[in-house]
């Protein structure tokens, strides 16, 4: 009894600093599942990719993989920092941190480097770095601080429109360079958080009624007076979606090749007689294309294998955004468990053709630094939210800060 209460006393004592410092409570308090979760696909996604490469560069075979591990090790130490953080820090510095991934995705375009065509990143010397990954960070906490702070107004359409508002900036930009995908994953993080604030269901449904308009408006009515919002390729895309087999030397050939190594993996999979992957068919195969690879090399049971990761991931992630001691932390978990849901659905999706390709990369599998890193954050977010829940806990109502 009086231990527990001693824990007690320390745990409020290292939460008013902004810090677990006992490490008993701490180490005590971690969600596991979620731990488990992670490294699982860690493991798995660094092993997909070297045996996805390992052909890409003569005499380097393990270039992608050591780049990897570079950026999970920074990953994994800034995980662990922001679980030791109390997340309520970030609600001070709101706008701060949304300005400076506004400020990111605008420099990108001038200051970038260009890569098949597409400008996404900024050579900084000794890494490459991916500003669209680091703004949904940012933007993930600066608008679930937005709408903690406004649990008054809950169910005003002010809130929801500045929200998408705030969530269209830097996906317009992102947009531009151009990078469909992630500007999609900003806009469905927003729609997550408007859900876990309690938004009511008739302001999704003018939303959804507005998009459509504006798609049918940006695809149909502005090219026939000249302004194409919509590039020439993301239209060849959604005509390949519709159609697999158009243009199957051009836009459709990633997509064909990419089912063609799916179904080849039949059920347990080919492993080292992968042909899709060792002769160079299948382009982007350690990034955008890895769940072919997967399924090539291991089958039916591999990607079964992802999937049931995925699932544990994303259902603790919806836990820890129902034990969440205050809104904040409940909306940051929620909106992380959707866009890591919504970007797991797109990727896999767009490689069995039931998605148009987009550019997405699967979480912790697919190859990038920066994304990597960003996706170990969300994760040491979520441990910070389940701490601080487990700790300390205290009632939370829908009014509750």
């Amino acid at each position: 009894m009086y231990g527990s209460t001693l824990e007690r006393a320390s745990a409020r004592k290292a939460q008013s600093h902004g810090l677990v410092v006992d490490w008993r409570t701490y180490l005590l308090h971690l969600d596991y599942l979620l731990i488990l979760a992670t490294a699982g696909l860690i493991v798995y996604g660094v092993t997909m990719v070297y045996f996805a490469s390992r052909n890409d560069i003569d005499g380097a075979p393990l270039y992608y993989v050591r780049q990897q591990l570079i950026a999970l090790v920074v990953g994994v130490i800034a995980a662990v920092v922001a679980s030791l953080l109390d997340y309520d820090l970030y609600r001070r510095f709101q706008w701060l941190l949304y300005a400076l991934a506004v400020l990111m995705v605008v420099l990108v375009l001038p200051l970038g480097q260009e890569v098949n065509g597409a400008t996404r990143w900024i050579d900084l010397g000794f890494i490459r770095f991916q500003p669209s990954a680091a703004a949904l960070l940012l933007v993930a906490l600066s608008l679930g601080a937005f709408l903690s702070d406004r649990m008054e107004m809950l169910g005003a359409k002010r809130v929801t429109i500045i929200t998408l508002i705030l969530a269209a900036i830097p996906a317009f930009f992102i947009y531009r360079e151009p990078d469909f995908g992630s500007a999609m994953v900003i806009v469905m993080l927003a729609i997550a958080m408007l859900y876990f604030y309690g938004t009511p269901w008739t302001h999704f449904a003018v939303l959804a009624g507005t998009a459509a308009g504006a798609f049918i408006v940006a695809l149909k009515v502005l090219p026939l007076v000249g302004i194409n919002l919509i590039h020439q390729y993301q239209i060849d895309r959604l005509f390949v979606f519709v159609n697999p087999g158009h243009d199957s030397s051009g836009a459709g050939y990633n997509v064909i090749q990419s089912m063609i190594a799916v179904g080849a993996g039949a059920f347990s999979g080919r492993g080292n007689a992968a042909t899709q992957t060792t002769l160079d068919f299948l382009p982007e195969h350690h990034t955008d294309f890895i769940f072919a690879v997967i399924s090539e090399r291991n089958g039916f049971v591999g990607a079964a294998v992802l999937l049931v990761l995925y699932a544990l991931f994303i259902w603790r992630a919806l836990r820890i955004a129902v034990l969440a001691r205050d809104m904040y932390g409940s909306i940051l978990a929620g909106g992380i468990a959707v866009a890591m849901l919504f970007q797991v659905f797109v990727n896999i999706g767009m490689t069995i053709g039931i998605m148009p390709v987009t550019g997405i990369p699967l979480p912790f599998i697919s190859y990038g630094g920066t994304a990597m890193i960003a996706f170990l954050i969300f994760v040491g977010l979520l441990e910070a939210i389940h701490l601080r829940a487990t700790i300390t806990p205290q009632p939370r109502g829908r009014l509750g800060q």
